[in-house]
C-alpha cells in the first residue's frame, strides 16, 4: 500500500465480523485510518470501475488521470465504460454508490497520476488486463449485460499487453 491512509475491511456477506474488527484494529494500530464496512461490495466496485476505465485509457495513450479527464473524448469513453460496468453492477445486486460524473470528478481531482497500468507498461512490466478489465467482460457476458466500450477497450489494450510481452521475452 503506497498511496493514502485509508484501508477499509468487510466482510463479502455484509457481516461486521469479529475477523474484520480485529483485522481494522490492526491497521489503525499501524497507523491506517481503517473501520469495518457493511457494503464492502460497494466500496470495491467503486475502485475496480475507476480501474476498469482509467488504468487502460491511460495505458493507451499515455495520459495521465488529470489528461483523461480534460480530454472530452476520453472523459466520453471513461464514462461509456462506467455506465456498461454500473448496469452489470445492477444485474448482480450490487449498489453503486455514486454517480458516473462523481467518479469522474474524484479521478479528475486527483491530477496528474499515472495509473498503475500506465507505470507497468513505462517500466516495461505486463500489465493487469485481465483482472482490471478482462474481468468486466466475463460478467458482462455472465449477467447477459452489452459492453461495447468495455469490449473495445479491452480488445486494445490486451493486443498491447500481448505485443509488449512478446517483444520482452525476444530480448
Amino acid at each position: 500500500h503506497i498511496e493514502g491512509d485509508r484501508l477499509p475491511v468487510g466482510e463479502l456477506d455484509g457481516s461486521k465480523s469479529d475477523r474484520a474488527t480485529a483485522i481494522a484494529q490492526a491497521f489503525s494500530s499501524a497507523g491506517f485510518k481503517s473501520r469495518v464496512l457493511t457494503d464492502i461490495r460497494s466500496h470495491l466496485w467503486i475502485k475496480a470501475w475507476g480501474n476498469l476505465a482509467f488504468n487502460p485509457i491511460s495505458a493507451l495513450t499515455g495520459a495521465t488521470l488529470g489528461e483523461i479527464c480534460a480530454d472530452s473524448n476520453t472523459r466520453r469513453l471513461a464514462a461509456d465504460m462506467m455506465h456498461e460496468a454500473t448496469a452489470i453492477a445492477e444485474a448482480l445486486d450490487v449498489r453503486v454508490l455514486l454517480t458516473v460524473e462523481q467518479r469522474i470528478k474524484g479521478a479528475e481531482q486527483v491530477g496528474e497520476h499515472k495509473t498503475s497500468m500506465l507505470q507497468d507498461r513505462e517500466e516495461g512490466r505486463s500489465m493487469e488486463v485481465d483482472p482490471l478489465i478482462g474481468a468486466f467482460v466475463e460478467l458482462g457476458q455472465l449477467t447477459g449485460v452489452r459492453t461495447p466500450a468495455i469490449d473495445a477497450v479491452y480488445a486494445l489494450i490486451h493486443q498491447l499487453n500481448e505485443r509488449l510481452d512478446q517483444e520482452r521475452r525476444a530480448r
